[in-house]
């Protein structure tokens, strides 16, 4: 079995996972955030929306550099509603299974690089890429949603087993 075989099953189930929970955002409370260092409701899901884009850069591109030298720093897509994040996410997601689905062992083994003002600030393996900077950070952001969706009474769904809210623990 070739790593991305291996790979998919996970990357299926935590992007299920995912949108189980994004579904959960509500609508009027967007701008909502538990802190003033923390992010809003709606830029953090967002952001949960926008990681499966990564998979494509990551497994199509040698490294990224998201503040190129004389060039425009990278700028995070922003959604304005439940539904652009859905949105968002499910076309990113899709990218995302089709470049890993079409990524052999050879490509996923070799490095890639990210890069700050030209500057190399890590280099991974892709497929290491793919574990930690797709897989858990957005199983670390979906449960740092999870807190904000708590914090705002709304249920939260069953992840690896039952939640208090669906299935009760």
């Amino acid at each position: 079995m070739g790593l991305s075989e291996a790979l998919l099953p996970e990357f299926d189930h935590e992007m299920a996972n995912t949108r189980k929970t994004l579904e959960r955002v509500p609508e009027g409370k967007l701008g909502w955030k538990p802190h003033e260092k923390s992010m809003t409701m709606g830029r953090l899901a967002g952001h949960l929306a926008e990681i499966p884009g990564w998979a494509s850069i990551t497994i199509e591109q040698d490294s990224f550099d998201f503040a190129p030298p004389g060039a425009p720093p990278y700028q995070t897509p922003q959604a304005n509603s439940r539904k652009e994040i859905l949105e968002m996410f499910d076309h990113n997601v899709a990218a995302a299974r089709a470049a890993i689905a079409g990524a052999d062992d050879g490509r996923l083994e070799k490095a890639w690089s990210l890069l700050n003002g030209g500057k190399t600030v890590l280099t991974l393996p892709r497929i290491g890429v793919l574990r930690s900077f797709i897989l858990s950070h957005s199983i670390h952001h979906r449960a740092q949603l999870g807190v904000y969706l708590r914090l705002n009474n709304v249920p939260l769904p069953a992840i690896y087993g039952p939640s208090a809210d669906e299935g009760g623990m």
